[in-house]
């Protein structure tokens, strides 16, 4: 363990951008896991009298156009798109690189199938599918999990497949099979976890695109619906207001959403670097 944190604190000194990354990650998940005890006032609770005032220290975000608090909004959004996208992901990743890897260290037929089903996958503009399988099961929670999870399907598919065609024939896996491991158990124990550093950036990549994924499903009215506290529903309820100077309500969420987005994408690089075992030499 000690090593480990040694690596790690090696990797994030050697790179302050990624440190910076990984810091704004870090509280960000904070602030959403403990949101229900730092939000200041109740972010579904409408107060006319104070609607569309501009940030102060009594609403530091200022107020919407029912008087509600945004920075508790923006709170409670995190927590809701952070769960979205983690679940999202953790469910394309899961089934994605079993898939991948077993198409991939197996071949044949089922292999053949898989891609094929894959190209087909990607060969929509993925939102657009999102969208449709949305509005065809209805504008759930779940249901926006699901979408996204598979428009990022064909992503860990694609990936561990050819990761694990490359290293499936090298001497450790030979060595593997000559012990007697079944082939599950090689892909399982072997080949997937010797991927998983290549598939770091995607997944640190896939959080940012499943974040804004749930918040463009949000805007156009397919996502979660309001009152519900969700940055998309914040901006697309705030561009009302643009043209009257209220410029809080839609920078604000906006500059959540695209802060989040820019420090899982710069995470990715550093958490290669902290999982793959080349770099501890």
């Amino acid at each position: 363990m000690s090593a480990t944190l040694r690596h790690v604190g090696w990797v994030l000194r050697g790179n302050p951008v990624t440190a910076l990354a990984a810091a704004g990650a870090t509280a960000l998940v904070l602030l959403a896991a403990f949101a229900p005890w730092i939000m200041p006032y109740d972010p579904i609770a409408s107060n006319v009298p104070k609607a569309l005032q501009p940030p102060s220290w009594d609403h530091w975000a200022g107020t919407d156009q029912l008087g509600r608090d945004i920075f508790s909004r923006l709170l409670a959004a995190a927590r809701l798109d952070l769960a979205i996208a983690a679940s999202a992901v953790s469910l394309s990743f899961v089934v994605g690189a079993v898939i991948g890897a077993w198409c991939g260290y197996t071949g044949g037929a089922v292999d053949r199938a898989v891609g094929r089903v894959v190209d087909v996958l990607m060969a929509f503009p993925l939102f657009v599918l999102a969208m449709a399988m949305v509005a065809a099961l209805g504008n759930r929670v779940e249901n926006i999990i699901l979408a996204t999870a598979i428009i990022n399907l064909p992503f860990y598919i694609r990936f561990a497949r050819a990761e694990v065609n490359i290293r499936r024939d090298l001497g450790w896996v030979e060595a593997a099979r000559a012990c007697g491991d079944s082939h599950l158990s090689v892909v399982l124990r072997f080949l997937l976890p010797n991927v998983l550093p290549a598939m770091a950036v995607q997944i640190s990549l896939n959080l940012g695109w499943a974040i804004l994924n749930a918040a463009g499903l949000s805007f156009i009215g397919l996502g979660v619906t309001a009152p519900t506290p969700e940055w998309g529903i914040m901006v697309a309820e705030g561009a009302r207001f643009i043209t009257t100077g209220k410029w809080w309500l839609v920078a604000m969420p906006g500059l959540a959403l695209m802060l989040t987005v820019l420090c899982f994408n710069l995470l990715g690089d550093g958490l290669r670097d902290m999982l793959d075992p080349r770099m501890r030499t």
